[in-house]
């Protein structure tokens, strides 16, 4: 069988015909899942911290057409987002560096240090190319950082990685920008004996998450299994004092450990 084409008098054969039929059943499918992994993902809620409407109204678009996001709230600088995050305890904070009044870093470590926004999570929006203050954002408390150009999937599978209490850490692009930034910086000696309190077993663990390694990663190169890595994490962590893994990254290179 052949079809004809509309305004022209070629036709399309069965080959072509059925390639865009298998075409159609895999777009179809891939939105079902979508919806349904969507479906299946807890609401999670966002403030977006940017000086530039268009860039908060782009955010907003994006984020608005996944079901499991709920953006609550929009600032157009650094004290505007703290009094959103405080106002409404959002779980990620979209945040912007260069902002007036407060900056980004500066508004991501003011969020941090209130004890009742120990669940409100900071991800950092930079251009990469003309942001060096990335480090200093992930020094001040933040989670991770994003570029400003990502895709839609990618925007949002940060900030369900970072609403888990995780860090953005695995591209090779953050251990890039941390290594050139830490490596820039006179390490501090008042860190310098911070793993004293460490075991071997733990140290050994913090430099592989220092180099971007999951805990599947680390348990394979161990021999030891996902759930035993998570509990020398969070015993790490409990030990030095830190929210989550961008701030293991920090210390392994602010100690000396990673270089």
């Amino acid at each position: 069988m052949a079809e004809e084409l509309i305004g022209g008098d070629k036709l399309y054969d069965d080959e072509f015909l059925e390639k865009q039929r298998r075409l159609r059943k895999k777009s179809e499918e891939a939105v079902l899942k979508a919806t349904v992994d969507n479906q299946d993902k807890q609401e999670l809620t966002v403030v977006i911290a940017d000086d530039q409407e268009l860039v908060r109204k782009g955010f907003k678009l994006i984020l608005s057409s996944y079901s499991h996001i709920k953006v609550i709230g929009e600032a157009q600088n650094g004290t505007e987002a703290v009094e959103r995050a405080k106002e409404l305890r959002p779980n990620v904070v979209l945040m912007d560096i260069r902002m007036p009044l407060m900056n980004g870093i500066e508004a991501t470590e003011e969020i941090r240090s209130f004890p009742e926004l120990k669940d409100t999570h900071v991800l950092i929006l930079t251009t990469f190319d003309i942001d060096e203050y990335v480090y200093d954002a992930l020094a001040a408390g933040a989670s991770g950082f994003l570029l400003k150009d990502s895709e839609p999937d990618d925007i949002v599978a940060a900030i369900d990685i970072i609403a888990q209490g995780e860090a953005l850490i695995q591209p090779s692009i953050t251990r890039r920008l941390i290594e050139a930034f830490v490596g820039s910086r006179v390490r501090s000696t008042k860190k310098s004996n911070v793993l004293e309190v460490l075991t071997e077993r733990e140290r050994e663990i913090l430099l592989l998450v220092a180099r971007g390694q999951s805990n599947d990663e680390i348990s394979e190169v161990l021999y030891i299994s996902p759930a035993t890595v998570k509990t020398h994490v969070a015993r790490i962590m409990g030990k030095l004092d830190v929210h989550d893994r961008a701030q293991l990254v920090v210390v392994a290179y602010e100690s000396g450990l990673m270089s």
